[in-house]
């Protein structure tokens, strides 16, 4: 489903702030964050669940870090968008913008006309964080990104199957020559087989593209409480909280992964041990 208030001119946004990127290929690096709002997914591990939904309001960070927020009436129209992303652009501070949410692609039709503006304003490269799933919304952006860090949703974990869409998704950022790493959430509930799956997709479109398996963060009491809120209002049933995976089953499902693929690693979120957002 797309949103009936994405459009090319707005879109609704649940925060922009700078940060240190905590996943993936580029963690540790310093970031500029467009959070985008809403997501068609319902993943059991979700530690986002606030971006589900659409609020009226987004929150724009004044200075870089600062944690100096300042609301702003959602949707969010481009003109203001560049104009609080000039505001955060100190020369020399970020490696990149990363557009996350929610779903992003969600918006495409405002990404794809404001992108190349965001290019220009900043010269930073552009990282899109996506759940994998939209490879039509995402070839209509491809050629205005730098990166693309997706998500492989396992059904053991997530509670989505989206094996088709992802496939389909990789095969369009390496026809594109886009960059592009996988992220695969795991789980003390994580199947071995659909890790074999996931190895072979990888695999058959390029070895070289880089796995990063993720176990899954524990949820602090106020985290759960907030995801229970979601899972009321958006009137699904509670799925069991999922927990990390014990030590020596990671070992076993890396060593499992790196039978089929070159580069295989293990990075927990990083975000979360320094107390990012």
């Amino acid at each position: 489903m797309t949103p009936a208030s994405s459009s090319p001119r707005h879109a609704r946004l649940i925060e922009l702030f700078s940060a240190i990127q905590g996943e993936g290929l580029n963690v540790g690096t310093r970031q500029l964050f467009i959070r985008f709002a809403t997501c068609d997914l319902r993943c059991w591990f979700c530690d986002s669940a606030r971006t589900w939904r659409s609020p009226e309001t987004c929150q724009i960070e004044k200075t870089p870090g600062g944690r100096d927020f300042e609301s702003h009436p959602n949707p969010v129209g481009g003109d203001d968008l560049l104009a609080w992303i000039e505001r955060q652009n100190v020369p020399g501070l970020h490696d990149s913008i990363s557009l996350t949410g929610g779903e992003p692609l969600l918006h495409s039709p405002f990404l794809a006309g404001i992108l190349p503006e965001i290019k220009r304003l900043t010269g930073l490269p552009i990282y899109l964080e996506t759940g994998g799933h939209r490879p039509a919304q995402l070839a209509a952006i491809a050629s205005d990104l730098d990166l693309v860090g997706m998500d492989i949703k396992l059904p053991s974990v997530s509670g989505e199957t989206h094996w088709e869409e992802h496939g389909r998704s990789l095969q369009l950022c390496r026809d594109a020559h886009l960059p592009v790493f996988v992220k695969v959430i795991i789980s003390d509930r994580t199947d071995a087989r659909e890790l074999e799956r996931t190895a072979q997709l990888v695999a058959e479109i390029d070895p070289e593209i880089e796995v990063f398996l993720q176990p899954v963060t524990l949820l602090g009491k106020e985290e759960r409480a907030r995801l229970e809120t979601e899972w009321a209002i958006a009137k699904q049933p509670l799925r069991a909280i999922v927990s990390p995976p014990c030590p020596d089953r990671v070992l076993a499902w890396q060593g499992l992964m790196k039978r089929t693929l070159k580069r295989v690693r293990v990075v927990p979120q990083t975000h979360k041990m320094l107390g990012q957002l």
